[in-house]
């Protein structure tokens, strides 16, 4: 490792959860603070335990994520290859040294440079005026296209240069940077387009500030019925440089107001089947509450079966539960399938209503990195005698070890004060 910082921050893999939760934030907040960082045991509680050290490492579609953060941040890197259980990632922290690590991936004005052509960014004009970046991550397997996600977006929102005002962008619209993620769109314990899309980025417009994204579903990518990649757009308006993200707080979650279903099976009877048995459960215990089914798809196999049912409350909270179905049954047992998709999504979510909290246990995780990022107390409400999930502690302990920061027994937290552009390190260094 020559080549590379001796002042390496080293991450042990197997903390926690030790899965890619750990790996992505890791990567997301050195490509941000520019502090490099060693990982040993990459995912090493993913193997079989009765041979862990033959499970782990990296996956097609975790190498995706971190060649795309190598690259923006012209880092260096050592074990980045599928299978990898080590990886040493060391952004440069000089804008010299980066500008030639990127010598040739800016395209020039020609409409002809076709748009997935390997290049980072590429720059769209109208005119002279800048109006957008694009950039493409492909995919050789259907793995998470949301996971991906996770791993770049800080980067994307808190990244903008000092130089971007002067580059030819206009003043009265900011810079959209668009986004092209090939993968899986609805893959079994990773995050849904449904989830994310009623969910997720709902929850981080309104309660967090983040500016607002846009998603494009291109094709679903699925991980059951046959591999099939799918892709979707995302249009990002990152923070301006010099900015601070606010602090923000949680609590006060409200009364539920109404629930939003969405359904993907094979077949209109198969649908028709879950819509009923859910609006049941909904109506039986809330009979004043509104009823929203703002998908209903055919899933295109006997194989998808998905349920997402979210409930929103008076103060703009959303709670969501949803379950791929990924049991073994037979063609004879279509309606026992439907049974135990509404039964289990149904008592997850009743649960998370019943801890009081204002996230549910899948939105707990996405907002610490958020929380380490902003200016001042970040306070999350995450309910009565559960704490924080495995996932959650563990992006507690990375924002721990990167940034320095503490979380407290209510989930609150004061972060660093992250200014977009800023030289993070130099704040380190200076202590």
């Amino acid at each position: 490792m020559s080549s590379l910082s001796t002042g390496l921050l080293s991450l042990d893999g197997t903390t926690l959860e030790g899965g890619g939760q750990l790996l992505r934030l890791a990567l997301s907040l050195s490509s941000l603070t520019h502090i490099p960082v060693h990982i040993t045991d990459i995912r090493g509680k993913r193997g079989p335990k009765s041979a862990p050290h033959e499970g782990g490492g990296l996956k097609a579609s975790h190498l995706s994520g971190v060649k795309w953060l190598a690259q923006a941040t012209g880092a260096k890197t050592e074990g980045m290859e599928i299978k990898s259980r080590e990886l040493t990632f060391e952004p440069t922290r000089y804008p010299e040294a980066l500008a030639e690590s990127m010598e040739n991936l800016e395209i020039s004005r020609s409409k002809k440079v076709p748009q997935k052509s390997g290049i980072l960014w590429q720059n769209r004009y109208d005119g002279e005026t800048l109006i957008r970046k694009d950039s493409y991550i492909p995919a050789s397997t259907p793995g998470s296209i949301f996971l991906i996600l996770q791993a770049i977006l800080p980067h994307v929102l808190f990244s903008t240069p000092r130089d971007e005002a002067s580059s030819g962008v206009s003043k009265d619209k900011p810079l959209l940077h668009r986004i092209i993620i090939d993968g899986g769109s609805n893959v079994s314990k990773s995050p849904s387009f449904e989830y994310v899309d009623q969910v997720l980025l709902p929850m981080l417009q309104k309660k967090v500030g983040i500016p607002p994204i846009r998603m494009k579903l291109n094709k679903r990518g699925w991980t059951h019925g046959g591999n099939v990649i799918g892709s979707i757009t995302f249009d990002v308006t990152p923070f301006p440089y010099g900015f601070s993200l606010p602090s923000f707080s949680f609590t006060d979650r409200g009364e539920v107001t109404s629930f939003h279903v969405s359904i993907l099976a094979p077949g209109t009877i198969a649908r028709n089947s879950v819509r009923e048995k859910i609006t049941n459960k909904i109506l039986m215990l809330y009979p004043e509450t509104e009823i929203f089914f703002p998908v209903d798809e055919d899933s295109g196999s006997p194989k998808r079966l998905y349920l997402l049912l979210v409930a929103e409350t008076s103060n703009g909270y959303r709670l969501g539960r949803d379950w791929m179905y990924d049991r073994k049954a037979t063609a004879s047992m279509a309606e026992q399938k439907n049974e135990q998709l509404v039964e289990q999504v149904w008592k997850e979510l009743e649960a998370e209503i019943t801890h009081g909290g204002c996230v549910d246990e899948y939105m707990q995780d996405q907002l610490v990195v958020f929380q380490a990022l902003a200016k001042g107390q970040a306070e999350i409400d995450d309910g009565k005698g559960r704490g924080p999930s495995l996932h959650t502690k563990t992006a507690k302990w990375v924002a721990e070890q990167v940034l320095g920061v503490g979380f407290d027994e209510k989930g609150a937290c004061k972060g660093v004060n992250f200014r977009v552009g800023e030289k993070y390190w130099e704040r380190v260094e200076e202590g």
